[in-house]
């Protein structure tokens, strides 16, 4: 937790005895397919744990996590720098310019300028593009069984982002290779061989995206790397650091996360027997994202010393908020393990809260929102032809295949 004075690390060590303890390695195969339950034992423990094998405290009730990522005195800038290994150099360059990993006030300044260039009216204004691909992508699924999510949930995203970007869709296989060398940097267990592949995607990514904003210097178009680059507020833009960043983490986040979410939603509407019988609606999408989340697992360091449900988070410490244990929360949720379509709206955690809250929402639930409707319109008879099954990338969530079969 980085180098404190005696006084801290006795703090730190003393708040982290306390917690209950808890114990369970987040890459055994039975945790992947189904973490649900050792989160319900870790809530049963308290609003606080600690987490042996992350070595970190935890928020797994929906009420401390939510209140940990909405209290700025939380943030994901670590009070002191962490060393990095020389060789894992290039990737954290690209970590040091990305929204996610920065605080106010160049978060703020960052934000903002982005906000501008990804705005709600132009994604708002993809809806019909993203319908007509997911339209073209079903047309061109094989008639027998198939993996939707190497057939559908994979190809979507990424073209849109592809095309968001103004990156010519060719580029499809590369993005993706990059992003899933890239994120495996943020899952349990990687090794150096991982480390190494994803230093090498961040080097390849980098030299790409410099190339083509210099490009888009001299000849702009109607994307979102020319309008990155006129993004200015208070005589303020992006420098190409910031903007290669900011494209990286649309991607990787952006791409990664939605593959999950749309997997992930077929798979409980096909499983719940709601499949093409439920009209798919707002509501219906944030019950699919709150029933099983894309992402479990996000953190924050203390930067003073914070109550937070009856116990002192200490100054120094670094704290997980569980997502996907805090949206099955029984005092937040009547029912919280039971997917129910008609379910009334109530907040829920899959894209964060507070200052970090997902810049990509509105993308992805307008993506997650049509390729239910489009596929349950042209295939309302789809059944599972074998067990899905949970990769094994946690903190992510997500299937390594769903295959389906039927008209």
């Amino acid at each position: 937790m980085g180098a404190h004075s005696g006084r801290g690390i006795k703090g730190l060590n003393s708040f982290c005895e306390n917690l209950p303890q808890f114990s369970q390695n987040p890459v055994d195969a039975g945790f992947v397919q189904d973490p649900y339950p050792a989160y319900d034992r870790m809530r049963a423990a308290g609003p606080l744990v600690f987490w042996q094998e992350f070595n970190m405290a935890c928020a797994v009730s929906y009420a401390a996590a939510n209140a940990i990522l909405r209290d700025r005195r939380f943030g994901r800038v670590p009070l002191e720098a962490r060393a990095t290994p020389d060789h894992l150099a290039p990737f954290y360059a690209v970590e040091a310019h990305s929204m996610l990993e920065l605080e106010p006030p160049r978060h703020t300044r960052l934000r903002s300028l982005v906000l501008r260039a990804f705005t709600t009216r132009r994604i708002a204004a993809l809806g019909p593009e993203i319908a007509a691909l997911c339209d073209d992508l079903i047309a061109r699924a094989p008639d027998g069984a198939f993996d939707l999510i190497a057939h559908y949930a994979q190809p979507l995203p990424i073209t849109i982002i592809a095309r968001l970007l103004g990156v010519p869709e060719a580029m499809a296989p590369d993005l993706l290779r990059w992003s899933h060398a890239m994120v495996v940097m943020y899952q349990a267990g990687r090794s150096r061989a991982d480390e190494d592949r994803a230093v090498a995607a961040s080097r390849d990514f980098v030299a790409f995206l410099r190339s083509y904003i210099d490009e888009r210097r001299t000849d702009p178009r109607d994307d979102l790397i020319t309008h990155l680059i006129a993004a200015e507020e208070d005589g303020q833009t992006l420098s190409t650091d910031e903007m290669i960043s900011t494209c990286i983490l649309l991607l990787n986040a952006g791409h990664e996360a939605t593959v999950h979410s749309i997997g992930n939603a077929v798979k409980t509407l096909l499983e719940s027997g709601d499949y093409a019988k439920t009209p798919i609606t707002e509501n219906l999408v944030d019950e699919c994202l709150r029933f099983d989340p894309p992402l479990h697992l996000f953190t924050r360091w203390a930067y003073e010393d914070i109550d937070v449900m009856g116990r002192t988070i200490p100054k120094g410490a670094q704290i997980a908020c569980l997502l996907g244990a805090a949206n099955r929360c029984p005092r937040h949720w009547d029912m919280p393990d039971a997917f129910t379509p008609t379910r009334s709206p109530k907040p829920h955690l899959a894209f964060g809260a507070g200052l970090h809250f997902c810049l990509g929402a509105p993308l992805a639930r307008l993506e997650l929102l049509h390729a239910l409707a489009r596929l349950a319109a042209a295939r309302p008879h789809l059944q599972l032809t074998e067990p899905p099954l949970y990769a094994d990338i946690y903190h992510f969530h997500g299937l390594n295949r769903l295959m389906v079969a039927g008209k």
